[in-house]
């Protein structure tokens, strides 16, 4: 009777262990564009060549976040990176979806360089050819359809 209720003791703890624990869910949060005011992309004659809706990345943790984990992006979203000096910059698409065009842009709000159709999740660095304050990104391809050059410039205002 012992060796009965030993085994038995055992054949249960043993189901006990190997029943499966129902699997916990993650919910991926999906990042969101939000408007925070008006981008203007003018050529250097003062033609206009496009308003967007844009979004701000002017603290530390959004210029380190920027478009990272966003499925889509607009052709009139963009998103403007402030920095508070200008200086070479460098950016990558690591956990960037979107291809996207990377804009340079000096402190007088001229563009300086381009690194047009970066791909999704490339960690190589896209550095500016010169130094920039303000780092313009938006749908990739876009800077060529629209005809966008080196001098143009860019406007913009907090909604």
């Amino acid at each position: 009777m012992y060796k009965v209720f030993i085994a038995l003791s055992t054949l249960i703890l043993f189901t006990a262990c190997a029943k499966e624990k129902p699997a916990s869910t993650v919910t991926e949060t999906q990042v969101t564009f939000t408007k925070e005011g008006t981008l203007r992309i003018l050529k250097s004659d003062g033609t206009l060549v496009k308003t967007l809706e844009v979004e701000f990345a002017d603290d530390e943790y959004e210029r380190q976040t920027g478009l990272m984990n966003r499925g889509s992006m607009e052709a009139t979203q963009s998103m403007l990176f402030v920095f508070p000096d200008e200086q070479p910059r460098a950016f990558y698409m690591k956990n960037t979806l979107i291809p996207l065009d990377i804009i340079y842009i000096g402190s007088n709000k001229k563009i300086v360089s381009f690194a047009e159709n970066a791909k999704p999740r490339d960690e190589a660095s896209l550095p500016s050819q010169v130094p920039a304050q303000y780092v313009l990104e938006i749908k990739g391809g876009l800077s060529e359809v629209w005809g966008l050059d080196v001098g143009d410039t860019v406007t913009w205002e907090e909604d």
